[in-house]
């Protein structure tokens, strides 16, 4: 109580705007890398389960590679080390890209997981069936091994959405922790700032673990409920 007696409501009221504009920077990056995120794994995971020659063995590199090195230097690396190259990024397109490597790297292995999980003798009642190798990957070992991979992957996202907060620090993009920072350094109102900040994150954590909770309920296997 003595805390949030202690709170100056003015000063955060007075500056929601920079909150608002933070809290949309963090959303739509973590938007889109979640939603890479998925589309990486789902590829990639499918090469590793299935052995697909070159790719399998690229997609292998690439995991122990993305997974093996902190995400703050592949942020780095994007940012201050591909103009050396003549690649330019500004700050939204490296953080965008830096969650969606890095979350595309551990849904890579979710979803290898979830469809190496799925008993061989589905995938063979399927070719018994007629199905080719593709078909059989979608109608049998994608909506089983997709549901597999759920839990594991939800995981992903949720951190996905968290690392968003060491982008504002490390390459100014304007997100909801760098904007929390930027407000503290100029007021030195560390307690309003960092509560509000906190409460917000876990606001929005709980409400992404939730309705992805909800889909994987309304997905689960028979006898996974």
């Amino acid at each position: 109580m003595t805390l949030l007696a202690s709170i100056d409501w003015q000063f955060l009221w007075e500056h929601r705007s920079e909150f608002v504009d933070g809290l949309e920077n963090t959303l739509k990056v973590s938007a889109i890398g979640i939603a890479g995120a998925f589309g990486i794994g789902l590829v990639l995971g499918a090469a590793r389960a299935h052995r697909i020659p070159v790719v399998s063995q690229l997609a292998a590199i690439y995991v122990e590679l993305v997974r093996n090195t902190p995400l703050l230097v592949q942020v780095f690396l994007l940012f201050f080390g591909l103009p050396q190259a003549g690649i330019r990024l500004d700050s939204f397109g490296a953080a965008w890209i830096a969650v969606t490597i890095w979350g595309g790297a551990f849904n890579t292995e979710n979803f290898r997981a979830g469809f190496e999980a799925v008993p061989a003798r589905y995938r063979e009642g399927a070719y018994a069936l007629g199905f080719d190798p593709l078909r059989a990957f979608v109608n049998v070992t994608l909506p089983i091994g997709g549901r597999i991979a759920l839990p594991s992957s939800i995981n992903t996202y949720v951190s996905i959405l968290k690392n968003t907060a060491i982008l504002g620090p490390a390459i100014s993009f304007p997100e909801l922790t760098y904007q929390a920072y930027s407000l503290d350094s100029t007021y030195f109102k560390a307690v309003e700032i960092y509560v509000l900040l906190a409460v917000v994150y876990l606001v929005i954590v709980w409400t992404l673990s939730l309705a992805i909770r909800l889909l994987e309920s309304r997905l689960a296997l028979p006898g996974q409920t």
